[in-house]
Parts: structure tokens; C-alpha cells; sequence
């Protein structure tokens, strides 16, 4: 169950915040929260340490990679 924090904030970073959150497609809410849980999750790995390393390049005789290589690059 969600509860109800009251905060204090300058008006100008309520309407910039707002129009944050708007451009993002969330609300005021969501993203206060999302803000609040990525600072209380410090000393957590991020998504990228996480998998720095888990992955080994491409080879050049695969053939999914010469057609990526052709669309792409």
C-alpha cells in the first residue's frame, strides 16, 4: 500500500519537475519514487557492471553476423 509524503520544494522545481514527468509519460509521483529508490539502493551494482563481461563477441564467420553487419554498419 502506497503512503502519502509531504515535501517541501520551490515552485520552480515543482513546475520543471512536472513538465519532466510529463515529457516522460509518468507522474510527479513516479518519478520522486523512482528517483527516491535509485538513491537508497547505493552500493547495489548497476545494470551495466551487472553484466559487464557476460558477453563474448561476435564472430566473423557467423553468418547472423554478416547480415547484421550488412544492415547495419
Amino acid at each position: 500500500m502506497k503512503q502519502k509524503l509531504t515535501v517541501t520544494v520551490d515552485p520552480e522545481v515543482v513546475v520543471a519537475a512536472k513538465r519532466y514527468a510529463r515529457s516522460r509519460g509518468v507522474s510527479l509521483s513516479a518519478l520522486i519514487e523512482r528517483a527516491l529508490r535509485d538513491e537508497a539502493s547505493v552500493g547495489e551494482p548497476s545494470f551495466a557492471s551487472r553484466w559487464r563481461g557476460q558477453f563474448r563477441p561476435a564472430s566473423h564467420d557467423d553468418p547472423r553476423y554478416d547480415a547484421l553487419a550488412r544492415k547495419y554498419l
